[in-house]
């Protein structure tokens, strides 16, 4: 089976815009989600410990198995490397970046990392409802940011009036293109949009935390019920007929606005009988990892989408359009090498059918990915 691989988030936005309320509250909902945590400066990180850590490359914990390291841009890959050590067991590595760093180099650092225990997890920029209009005016590269997030996280919602929010919205999906576009009061956004939660064993799922009840308010008092979580869709879609590479890959190549992250398990049938692909998609970037079938385990395709603003009804039918479609739908033999471009080097690709070819995954997809960034 494939070893799971830690999602790295980054968080950026500019300062004032609510990144470190944003990772507080990631933090005090983390349950039984262990979070690494990388920060460029410190700023308000809320947890006692941060207070006496002191000095860049100091590591401190901060509870419930969190870590918490403040680094250098320079040191990054370094300390990817401590908090990817297997006895730290974490689930989740956010990085929040100075108010003042450029986003893209993070992002090219953590694609141009060395490092097999970690997967690029999505670029999340927080900006200001209220302050958007004098942030892009200070900071003309605001554009240039949005441009390149797979989540743009609109904050202080609850400060301007619906029609202020909608313009801003409008405005910042303009320029974000393809990335989904939340809104948020107080930080409020979902854990479950940005990563896997994990909940604790013996704890029901959905039931109400010790952290919920001691963090039931905001620092400054407002109350947790008066401010939602961001709004997203969940759209959970499962095919007990194998679906074809090639039209999965056209899918996957057009993904439209909104679809901001892609989990779940695929099966291509004849095109390789011997394993299923665990997929793995945030905003751009993609990856397949090919792994042998569980003995007495049904062949189904089992795939969660999230998103924002997502037609779940026009989802369900591009998905059905992928599936085999009778004994006259097969494949042809080179049909899954879409797919194999997605598959990382340090897995072992099926054969290639005819063995005319031997397939080298080069990663190209995520030099393709670091040159739309590096744009």
């Amino acid at each position: 089976m494939t070893t799971p691989q830690i999602p790295v988030v980054v968080l950026a936005g500019f300062l004032g815009a609510g990144k470190t309320t944003l990772l507080n509250h990631l933090l005090r909902s983390a349950r039984g989600t262990r979070i690494g945590v990388m920060v460029n400066d410190f700023g308000d990180i809320g947890i006692d410990a941060m207070t006496v850590a002191g000095q860049v490359g100091s590591t401190v914990s901060l509870g419930n198995g969190c870590l918490c390291c403040a680094v250098d841009a320079s040191e990054l890959d370094a300390y990817l490397e401590v908090l990817t050590r297997p006895e730290l067991r974490l689930d989740v590595i956010v990085i929040e970046a100075s108010g003042l760093a450029e986003p893209q180099e993070l992002v090219r650092m953590v694609l141009a990392s060395d490092n097999d225990r970690i997967v690029y997890g999505g670029l999340v920029e927080v900006v200001d409802a209220a302050e958007f209009a004098a942030t892009r005016e200070r900071h003309p590269e605001t554009d240039r940011h949005l441009a390149v997030a797979d989540l743009v996280v609109v904050n202080k919602a609850d400060r301007v009036p619906a029609e202020r929010l909608a313009a801003v919205r409008g405005e910042v999906t303009a320029l974000a293109r393809r990335a989904a576009v939340v809104e948020a009061a107080h930080g409020r956004v979902d854990p479950e949009l940005l990563f896997d939660r994990v909940v604790p064993e013996g704890e029901i799922e959905g039931q109400m935390s010790i952290e919920d009840i001691l963090y039931g308010e905001d620092a400054d008092g407002a109350e947790a019920h008066a401010h939602p979580h961001a709004a997203y869709e969940t759209l959970s879609l499962t095919a007990a007929t194998p679906l074809h590479p090639r039209r999965l890959m056209a899918f996957l190549d057009a993904r439209p606005e909104g679809l901001y992250r892609i989990k779940g398990f695929v099966d291509f049938g004849a095109a390789d009988p011997a394993h299923r692909y665990s997929v793995h998609a945030v905003g751009r970037f993609l990856r397949f990892y090919p792994e042998p079938w569980p003995d007495g385990e049904e062949r189904l395709t089992q795939l969660v989408l999230i998103g924002s603003g997502i037609d779940a009804a026009g989802l369900r039918a591009e998905l059905a359009g992928c599936e085999l479609d009778g004994p006259q739908d097969v494949p042809d033999e080179h049909a899954m090498w879409g797919v194999l471009r997605y598959v990382p080097r340090s897995e072992e690709p099926p054969e290639d059918p005819d063995g005319s070819e031997e397939h080298d995954p080069s990663g190209e997809q995520a030099d393709a990915y670091r040159e739309t960034v590096a744009g």
